[in-house]
């Protein structure tokens, strides 16, 4: 099975290339799940019905989400009628939304998505190992599911890392999201999951962290808040990871970064000529 998780779509710049690039992507890979992160999306702040419609409609078979989950409040309301739409699992009993899903892959393959936000240097939420452990013992891998991606949604290196580790040969994928800079560990671990620290931004990276830099360059000199922040709107890079699982046991067989397009762009993995 062939998979893919974009990174965190920033503003109407990584909307853009997603709804330009993933369909072609889709068709020359021959995807059989695409996986994005669209807590950012509307306008670097929540996620609106209408941008999860367009995500879906570009081939996204599965949205997460993360801190900024309800900064559209609209997102409180029609998550409860968007089954493909994951928030962090470990928010507590009683929050809207899901925290996972099973979503039936192009090939009729079942894939499990999980989102969990880290504790660290974030809000802190319900302990997020307890909740993705329950979500693993519920559906084993090759047997409740036939691939696992689970979106660590955090700040912390350590924290994602160590989430890896706790989810090695029980998941096909664990991919870090949130500091919206791609790291250079992408590699499959010793059980057998893909593994990557954070998989970077789909946005405008003329920018810092996907925003316009003006203003956060205003607040580290000078210490003064004087406007909102706002997307940064140029040609944006489309970062991801794709990984091949092998269908008897659903682990990582094959692991490559794509970066496409903007200033980070570089080629499609090697091995999906």
């Amino acid at each position: 099975m062939r998979l893919l998780f974009i990174g965190d779509i920033v503003g109407r710049s990584g909307r853009t290339i997603v709804y330009e690039r993933l369909p072609k992507l889709i068709r020359d890979w021959k995807l059989d799940l695409v996986v994005v992160n669209g807590e950012n999306s509307a306008g670097g702040f929540g996620i609106t019905e209408a941008i999860y419609r367009e995500l879906l409609d570009a081939g996204a078979d599965a949205v997460t989400l993360g801190n900024h989950a309800w900064d559209q409040k609209e997102a409180l309301v029609f998550i409860e009628r968007a089954p493909q739409l994951i928030r962090p699992i470990n928010y507590p009993p009683g929050t809207a939304g899901r925290g996972s899903a099973m979503i039936e892959a192009k090939n009729g393959a079942r894939v499990l998505v999980i989102n969990v936000m880290g504790r660290i240097f974030m809000d802190p939420l319900d302990d997020p190992f307890a909740a993705v452990d329950r979500e693993l013992m519920a559906s084993p891998l090759g047997k409740g599911a036939d691939a696992i991606v689970v979106d660590v949604h955090g700040e912390a290196t350590s924290e994602k890392q160590a989430m890896g580790v706790f989810c090695d040969g029980r998941a096909s994928l664990v991919v870090g999201t949130h500091t919206h800079v791609p790291t250079a560990d992408l590699r499959v671990l010793p059980g057998g999951t893909a593994y990557m620290s954070d998989v970077g931004m789909t946005g405008d990276f003329n920018s810092v962290i996907g925003m316009a830099k003006d203003e956060p360059m205003q607040r580290f000199l000078t210490r003064v808040s004087s406007a909102r922040f706002e997307p940064a709107t140029g040609p944006a890079t489309l970062c991801a990871v794709a990984v091949e699982t092998d269908p008897a046991t659903g682990l990582a067989m094959q692991v490559g970064a794509v970066r496409l397009g903007g200033v980070l762009e570089q080629a499609k993995p090697a091995f999906w000529a």
